[in-house]
């Protein structure tokens, strides 16, 4: 059974499918522009295949001149600067804190950040949401 499979691999060769790749390199934190993508013929498992998936995102590492872009070299632009102050938030039970904290990290919508909390000097995680504010992961 296994010979078999080998032997069909063998036969076939790669599979070749639409990518979508870098046309030029792109530093880490960059806006992906129309101009910065490609879709070529590339035998790469798990590139992304869908410009509008990819266009207006953040790189979140630098992307080389015709290689892939994968779904985890990319992600939602980021909202949150590191060092930047940001609302703070922590609700439970119908019970509503909000203070001002200081971004550890740089972070986008969705992501997970470390917060230091002004007042008590505290560091938390929160969870940021599309405006910038940071939610207090429970």
């Amino acid at each position: 059974m296994i010979r078999l499979g080998i032997i069909l691999s063998l036969l076939t060769g790669p599979v070749m499918a639409d990518a979508l790749v870098a046309a030029r390199t792109i530093p880490a934190r960059s806006i992906i522009g129309p101009d910065d993508i490609l879709l070529r013929d590339v035998d790469f498992m798990g590139a992304m295949e869908d410009p509008s998936m990819v266009i207006g995102q953040e790189t979140r590492v630098a992307l080389y001149a015709g290689r892939p872009v994968r779904q985890g070299d990319i992600g939602p632009p980021s909202v949150i600067e590191r060092n930047q102050i940001v609302a703070l938030v922590y609700s439970r039970g119908g019970i509503i804190i909000s203070t001002e904290g200081r971004a550890l990290d740089r972070a986008g919508p969705g992501d997970f950040i470390r917060v230091m909390n002004l007042t008590s000097r505290a560091t938390v995680t929160a969870r940021v949401d599309a405006n910038g504010t940071a939610f207090v992961a429970q």
